[in-house]
């Protein structure tokens, strides 16, 4: 499989989650904005969107947008807890996590990294992913992991985008909780494997 990034992207959490399944593949960076990959092929020959991440295989078939990408790898390797079995509720809650992290959190980062969008919009984001963060913060109160005991694709999915809130320096002093889990997350040896890959350590 080859999986295609672009350092310090969503698709950093796939990556996280890959290196977590110990499953073997490329790692193949790309040029978004040039739209060429790290050999110079055409990326959007190989993923019409030109987004990553991107998930290809050996016959050429491609697996797009994180969410999917990110359950599919887990489901490859149940042994390792990533995503809880099919029919337990317990896996639908970890769904529930990726569908929030994925609409209430990154899709409100990325006007903010847009010169032209307007500075009041931008505050208004600020001040809605603040609020959300400090509910994420009190759900992990009494919890190791998003999801209890467990590392699931969804702490995969919180890092990358918790990254992005200490980058654009978020207001989230006083969130213990929420700090701690991150530092946690962070000492993962295949979360710093994956941030020393991407040159982001």
């Amino acid at each position: 499989m080859k999986l295609f990034y672009k350092p310090g992207a969503c698709s950093l959490s796939p990556h996280i989650v890959m290196l977590e399944t110990g499953l073997d593949f490329t790692l193949i960076k790309v040029d978004t904005a040039a739209g060429v990959t790290e050999q110079q092929e055409n990326y959007r020959e190989i993923n019409a969107k030109g987004k990553v991440p991107a998930l290809q295989f050996d016959d050429g078939t491609v697996l797009t947008e994180g969410v999917a990408i990110v359950q599919y790898l887990a489901d490859l390797k149940p042994d390792r807890q990533l995503l809880a079995p099919t029919g337990t509720l317990a896996r639908y809650q970890t769904l529930a996590w990726l569908n929030f992290i994925s609409a209430e959190l990154h899709k409100s980062f990325s006007p903010l990294f847009k010169e032209a969008t307007p500075d009041a919009y931008k505050a208004t984001l600020r001040q809605q992913l603040e609020e959300n963060f400090r509910w994420v913060d009190h759900e992990l109160a009494d919890k190791q992991w998003l999801s209890g005991l467990h590392f699931t694709v969804a702490d995969a999915y919180l890092f990358t985008v918790m990254r992005w809130a200490k980058l654009i320096k978020l207001e989230l002093s006083g969130l213990t909780s929420l700090e701690a889990w991150f530092q946690r997350a962070a000492a993962r040896p295949h979360v710093a494997e994956a941030l020393e890959s991407e040159g982001l350590s």
